[in-house]
């Protein structure tokens, strides 16, 4: 499993949970975003509830989390890195997989898929990473003021320029 879509191959990904490697690493590039705790300290392997468990609902509910601190994700940047199996046939399923597990645009999801050019970087090609980064936006509630706007009484004004109709 990689991004929640099944990539046939020899191969196949060790854990205590079905070891989606993408989907830990975009999990913990949320909780990390704000600071709360990792997903070993949340979904810890000595727990046997998640012996085998889908990595789909653990995002899930980390990025439930995220929104519940005010936030939502703008858009987040993901990488492999991997020599086998090759992956960019199974870009668009694995952005369309993470975009539905976290319900926005899969514009939003950003895939690379990078090989180690035969250095053995690690495990002769028996070995893979995964790396996430993601962008954040507080979500403004009804009736306040969005972070960064100045107000004049009672009306927010915005550094960007505003052009009115003449």
């Amino acid at each position: 499993m990689l991004g929640g879509v099944h990539i046939p191959s020899r191969l196949g990904l060790v854990g205590h949970s079905d070891a989606d490697v993408l989907l830990h690493a975009l999990t913990d590039a949320l909780l990390g975003s704000l600071a709360l705790p990792d997903i070993g300290v949340l979904f810890p392997d000595t727990d046997p509830r998640w012996k085998d468990a889908a990595s789909g609902p653990l995002l899930s509910e980390a990025y439930s989390m995220v929104k519940a601190q005010g936030y939502e994700l703008v858009n987040a940047d993901c990488t492999l890195v991997c020599d086998r199996p090759r992956l960019q046939s199974h870009y668009v399923a694995i952005r369309n997989g993470i975009a539905g597990i976290l319900n926005v645009s899969p514009s939003r999801i950003g895939l690379k898929a990078k090989t180690t050019e035969g250095t053995q970087l690690a495990l002769r090609g028996r070995s893979i990473a995964a790396m996430a980064v993601v962008l954040l936006s507080a979500v403004a509630k009804a009736g306040t003021v969005p972070r960064g706007a100045r107000t004049r009484g009672t009306v927010p004004v915005f550094a960007a320029k505003r052009r009115h109709a003449r």
